[in-house]
């Protein structure tokens, strides 16, 4: 999904969350952020197979689209910290019930694959 979705005024209202959510690591940043503030070395401590170009992307993406807010301190060397706004929170929490669905659907896959061997 092109990051054109995600301003999109004309699709439908799965399409347009979808598209602010979508790859591979915005939902992980998501669910780190909603554990309070965080400055970009300890996200990418804590997601390591992220690339620093990457997660600079994300958050970027992620701050146009209201989700996150960076603030900068006015120190030396610089000290930035990203948080979740309000809106970025409202969609980590609905994202809840989407995440038990899919736990779900992983155990049937897991028990199905079970059946068969």
């Amino acid at each position: 999904m092109t990051r054109l979705r995600a301003q999109d005024t004309k699709v439908c209202g799965v399409t347009a969350a979808i598209a602010v959510i979508d790859g591979k690591w915005k939902t992980s940043l998501l669910w780190l952020l909603e554990g309070g503030p965080h400055r970009p070395g300890e996200l990418r401590r804590r997601l390591p197979e992220i690339s620093e170009k990457v997660l600079t992307q994300a958050l970027r993406e992620m701050e146009t689209d209201g989700l996150v807010h960076r603030e900068v301190h006015d120190v030396l060397p610089p000290k930035t910290v990203y948080s979740l706004t309000a809106f970025g929170r409202e969609l980590s929490e609905l994202l809840g019930p989407l995440s038990d669905w899919g736990h779900r659907r992983l155990d049937r896959l897991a028990e199905a694959r079970a059946a068969a061997s």
